[in-house]
């Protein structure tokens, strides 16, 4: 607006003068105007006079000579005042056009610091309601947590369980009601507490044990902790939890308890009632076979006489029923192990083509008695070695026999044994087939459930106690094997087994040949010990004989040289568990072999559980056994070699209801007859002595010494072989506490008998041998 205000002149001039400078513009405007003079001075006088008159052209040059400096100042002063003006109005524009951008920005600016300060506003009144329906929601939610925290602390204090939460230090930092009442400590009192200030010095251990495996292994663990309670001792089933962060880091143990006191109780009245149970059908069993043994020995004699068809067939009869009742027994005995889940099952190698001809000629023999044909088919390679328990197969097979010999009044029964080969095994199928009056399809799934008989023909129920084939059933399950049954009524049966066939190598006697070994058998029996130390001396071995468990502690502290214990489990002054336990108890002893010796191998190994033993040994000893034992644990030991010479296996003798000619044999066998004959007379020294402590012990009413002799007796009696003299002995002694004193005495005067009768049955036999 300024630049436009002013004349182009005045704009060339103030441009000529910035540009020239003043000095310059002031000479170049002096001459300029000296020259305008001259030109304006002639052309005056020339246009007035004619002519130019140049005295007066002159002096006009002279006037303004010395008037223009003047002049020229004068322009020269504006012109430099005209463009400081218009520098300054220019500068002062351009500040103004700056400054109402600035204005304009600075408004623009803060229109938008307006909008966001508005739109913040509005968003800080959005968040200010959102804290406010937050706050209200977080008040709510934490009453909610507090009633709720309130409502699991009341259910978790009012649980009859346990709760315990310990952290990784094992300081308790949490636990219920029922916790703090059975340890007896106030809850605040056990919180920051350890373990070892809680409980006692008896759980202690077991407490940090399981503890430290929980930790080091991050798995649970359940156990039955046994804990006194207000003087009462009560059983908690015990489960220890591992607790992790959110990053999987162990920061603590919880702990969960239930009382299973009456639990533990019904089990263990159960146990007992199970023992009770078991120890009366043996009884039962003991008692029956008894009358039962002298009805089939005397029916045997008769049908050995003279007899009239009547008779004979009378006495056939009383003979059927009393294999029959003594099948039964079998039955009763197998089920008990079978509720007792103790059916074992034994395997060792067994030719399976001689097995099988011992079933085959049983099977003729009973078939024979009812002029049945009994036909045999055999199928594959069957004259080979297998693991297989040949007593309780044998079992099977002979109830099976039996059983289709009883239900098949005319035709045959048919045996089939076939070695299938399978994708990856070896399976034995053995059929028994038969021609009898077959089963109704309706019975066929119930054919193997327990006390279940088929009713026969007439509506009846069929004869028998009707476990026979459960038994079976279960004898075959625990051989891995299966049992099945085709029927056809009226046309007749098939049972069909199939069991593994793990084939083995023929089976080889364990012999020891190493050095003699120093062994210390501990035996309060003497003609025990003299049988077992003419056994070990006769292999070279060096024996130690202890009659008392102090005894037997005292040599193993004086002997350095001990490599072997047979330890009887059954001693006068502490039992055989103990004394291992106190030998086990001392580390010098730890490598120290101890091998139990017992009438009971699996009650030997209940009592013995815990501790280090190396193995049981059934008395009376088997030398198959011993020598078996001896390999397994001295046959790397080769120092000295010892060879026997034993006798050699003396022919199979008729079987004797006296003697038990199986141990007899054993011991002729691997002793001889002249050694074995000495042991037996020491028993003839011995049996009144033991006959004398009875009756002392029954005076005096002392039924746990009576307990002690008889059972002394019993083992005396069973390392001669004596029968029947071991079993009475096995019935005074497991009777002793229950039975009155009438019956024990009974007992005590029928004991010279008995014994005379079996050592009479004794010498006969060995005179045979000799």
């Amino acid at each position: 607006m300024i630049e436009s205000s002013l004349s182009p002149w005045a704009r060339l001039i103030s441009a000529f003068v910035a540009k020239l400078g003043v000095m310059r513009s002031s000479v170049l405007l002096y001459f300029f105007c000296l020259v305008c003079a001259l030109i304006l001075s002639s052309t005056y006088y020339y246009i007035l006079d004619g002519a130019i008159a140049w005295f007066n052209v002159l002096g006009v040059m002279v006037f303004f000579a010395l008037t223009a400096p003047f002049f020229v100042y004068v322009i020269i002063e504006l012109t430099q005042q005209l463009h400081a003006s218009f520098a300054y109005l220019e500068n002062a524009t351009l500040q103004g056009k700056q400054l109402n951008q600035t204005l304009t920005d600075n408004i623009q600016r803060l229109n938008s610091e307006i909008d966001e300060r508005k739109m913040a506003f509005q968003a800080k009144r959005r968040a200010i309601d959102e804290l406010r329906k937050e706050i209200a929601e977080r008040k709510r939610t934490q009453l909610e947590l507090a009633e709720q925290g309130v409502l699991l602390r009341s259910i978790v204090d009012s649980s009859p369980d346990l709760f315990y939460y310990r952290d990784d230090h094992g300081n308790f930092a949490g636990c219920n009601r029922m916790f703090a009442e059975v340890m007896g400590i106030p809850a605040e009192q056990l919180i920051g507490k350890k373990a070892e200030e809680i409980y006692c010095s008896q759980i202690l251990p077991s407490v940090l044990n399981t503890d430290k495996e929980v930790e080091q292994q991050q798995k649970s663990l359940t156990l039955d902790v046994q804990y006194p309670v207000n003087g009462e001792v009560r059983w908690f089933e015990m489960r220890k939890v591992p607790f992790f962060n959110a990053k999987q880091e162990y920061i603590g143990l919880l702990g969960f308890g239930r009382d299973i006191t009456s639990r533990k109780e019904a089990e263990q009245a159960l146990e007992q009632a199970f023992k009770d149970k078991g120890k009366f059908i043996a009884t039962l069993s003991h008692e029956l076979r008894t009358p039962l043994n002298g009805i089939v020995g005397l029916t045997r004699m008769l049908l050995e006489t003279d007899l009239n068809a009547n008779q004979r067939s009378w006495c056939n009869t009383v003979f059927s029923s009393a294999e029959t009742l003594g099948n039964i027994f079998n039955d009763i005995i197998d089920l008990d192990k079978v509720d007792r889940d103790q059916l074992d099952i034994a395997c060792e190698s067994v030719n399976v083509s001689d097995f099988l001809n011992d079933v085959i000629n049983f099977g003729g023999l009973i078939a024979q008695q009812k002029d049945l044909d009994f036909l045999v088919e055999q199928q594959g390679v069957l004259d080979i070695y297998a693991q297989l328990d040949p007593t309780r197969l044998r079992q099977v097979l002979w109830n099976l026999i039996n059983n289709a010999v009883k239900f098949t009044a005319r035709g045959s029964v048919k045996l089939r044994c076939i070695r299938e080969y399978r994708v990856k095994d070896t399976w034995l199928v053995i059929e028994v087939i038969d021609s009898g009056i077959g089963i109704a399809q309706e019975h066929l799934k119930r054919i193997f459930d327990m006390y279940y008989k088929v009713p026969d023909i007439n509506g009846g129920n069929a004869l028998g106690s009707g476990i026979g084939l459960a038994v079976t059933k279960a004898l075959i399950t625990a051989m891995g094997g299966k049992l099945e049954v085709f029927s056809e009524q009226s046309v007749g049966s098939r049972f069909r087994i199939e069991v593994p066939l793990k084939l083995s190598a023929a089976p080889q006697v364990a012999s020891y040949s190493g050095r003699g070994l120093n062994i210390l058998l501990v035996e309060d029996v003497p003609l025990n010990a003299e049988i077992a130390t003419n056994l070990l001396e006769q292999r070279g071995h060096e024996v130690l004989w202890a009659e008392t468990g102090e005894d037997a502690l005292a040599f193993v502290e004086t002997e350095d040289d001990l490599d072997l214990i047979l330890l009887d489990m059954q001693l006068p002054d502490i039992n055989g568990d103990e004394v291992a336990r106190i030998i086990r108890s001392d580390p010098n002893f730890d490598h120290l072999p101890i091998v139990a010796l017992t009438a009971n191998v699996r009650r030997a190994e209940e009592d013995l559980a815990g501790i280090k033993i190396q193995g049981a040994l059934a008395k009376p000893i088997s030398t198959l056994k011993l020598d078996r034992m001896f390999s397994d644990l001295f046959s790397d030991k080769k120092e000295r070699t010892i060879e026997v010479e034993l006798p050699k296996p003396i022919a199979q003798v008729e079987s004797n209801d006296l003697l038990v000619l199986e141990t007899i044999n054993d011991f002729v066998e691997s002793m001889g007859v002249s050694i074995f004959a000495r042991s037996s007379q020491l028993f003839h020294k011995l049996w009144p002595q033991y006959v004398t402590e009875l009756e002392t012990a029954l005076q005096q009413d002392d039924l746990e010494e009576y307990k002690s002799v008889a059972h002394k007796l019993k083992g005396a009696a069973g390392s001669v072989g004596l029968l029947k003299v071991q079993q009475v002995a096995k019935l005074m002694e497991d009777k002793a506490l229950d039975s009155t004193n009438e019956q024990l005495g009974l007992w005590i005067e029928q004991l010279p008998a008995q014994i005379k009768e079996g050592l009479d049955a004794l010498q006969e036999y060995l005179a045979k041998l000799s």
